[in-house]
């Protein structure tokens, strides 16, 4: 009897166990942790969201504000006077300029000045004659300035600012430029990255920026629009009734298209057509020097007024230009120091009494 008692007994508890047991397992199922604290400390090994960029052995270029290796960003740039009338296009070379200026010449037609922070390796030109006012701009980038030609006023100034240039007129001409012999001349004059750097040692002009030079312009570290800029989607420039180049804005690229003699205006090396993230008008005070009609303007030591476009809009800025420092500084309407994106940029030095020519369309 006691017996029996013990094991009906030890029959109770293990089934008690059991059952204790079989509720544990459905009540105790374990949870995840959190996951605010699996970010709380993140492992090792984990990827970052964001991949952070890697700039070892690049600078931000002074030209452009974009990011370049140091061995170029530290090159002197050259300033290259390109022809432009219509039996001269396309020409060869530009879409490589990082800066392209244009300004009225004689006769009504356009003059072009690439400034190059690198040299393509096909061709550059037609190559035409310096003209004084391109020479005071090409002194503001600390530029070696490249030219097949020039006036008597052209060559005090490069005298007077003592401009390093390679011209095609002198000993060293035929090592940097060549004829193109299927071309009338004179705008069959071409310039080479090879002639050029040959050239440049040939004359011992120094490769590197100055130690004091600060740059042309202030940029963005970042695409930034204009705040209450107004809303612009193509610029036309009548220079002349000769010259009537236009740009228009692509908002897939956020740059502006240039045109000129009613067509895309290409690069005859790449084939692509010329674009441009910034776009600045220069408005100065022009004349003629002379009785053949030489141009002239007031950029020495002056200021003025002009406009500013990128990303579709437009704001109105100011200018001052000290020869003597071989500063051009622009100015936004607060009178702080203009901040242009990086990129490439198109700069017109544009007759303030033609102002009303200009057309800035929505």
């Amino acid at each position: 009897m006691r017996k029996f008692l013990l094991l009906a007994v030890l029959a109770v508890v293990l089934i008690a166990g059991c059952s204790k047991k079989d509720k544990g397992d459905s009540e105790i199922t374990p949870t995840p942790a959190p996951t605010e604290a699996a970010t709380d400390t993140p492992s090792p090994t984990a990827t970052p969201t964001e991949a952070v960029e890697n700039h070892d052995g690049e600078m931000k270029s002074l030209l452009t504000g974009l990011w370049v290796p140091e061995e170029v960003g530290k090159l002197r740039p050259y300033a290259v006077m390109l022809n432009n009338i219509e039996y001269a296009s396309p020409q060869s070379g530009t879409e490589e300029a990082s800066i392209l200026y244009e300004a009225l010449a004689e006769g009504g037609i356009t003059r072009l000045m690439g400034i190059y922070e690198e040299l393509n390796e096909k061709r550059i030109g037609s190559v035409r004659s310096a003209r004084h006012y391109f020479v005071s701009v090409a002194d503001e980038y600390n530029a070696i300035y490249v030219h097949y030609g020039e006036t008597t006023y052209a060559t005090k100034k490069i005298k007077e600012l003592g401009i390093d240039n390679l011209s095609g007129l002198t000993g060293i001409g035929e090592t940097v430029f060549y004829r193109d012999t299927s071309i009338k001349a004179p705008h069959n004059a071409f310039a080479s990255k090879e002639g050029i750097l040959k050239g440049t040692a040939a004359k011992g002009y120094r490769t590197e920026y100055s130690s004091d030079y600060e740059g042309h312009f202030k940029f963005y570290e970042k695409d930034t629009d204009l705040v209450n800029g107004e809303e612009i989607n193509k610029v036309e420039l009548g220079f002349s009734s000769l010259s009537i180049p236009y740009l228009t804005y692509d908002k897939e690229s956020k740059s502006y298209l240039r045109f000129q003699f009613d067509k895309a205006h290409i690069d005859k090396n790449t084939g692509k057509q010329l674009a441009y993230k910034n776009i600045i008008v220069q408005l100065v005070k022009e004349w003629n020097k002379d009785k053949n009609g030489y141009q002239t303007m007031d950029i020495e030591n002056a200021e003025g007024k002009g406009y500013y476009i990128t990303n579709g809009q437009a704001v109105d800025i100011t200018w001052k230009k000290n020869e003597s420092t071989k500063k051009m500084r622009y100015y936004d309407k607060a009178g702080e120091e203009l901040t242009i994106n990086p990129g490439k940029t198109y700069i017109a030095l544009f007759p303030v009494d033609r102002e009303d020519h200009i057309n800035m369309l929505k």
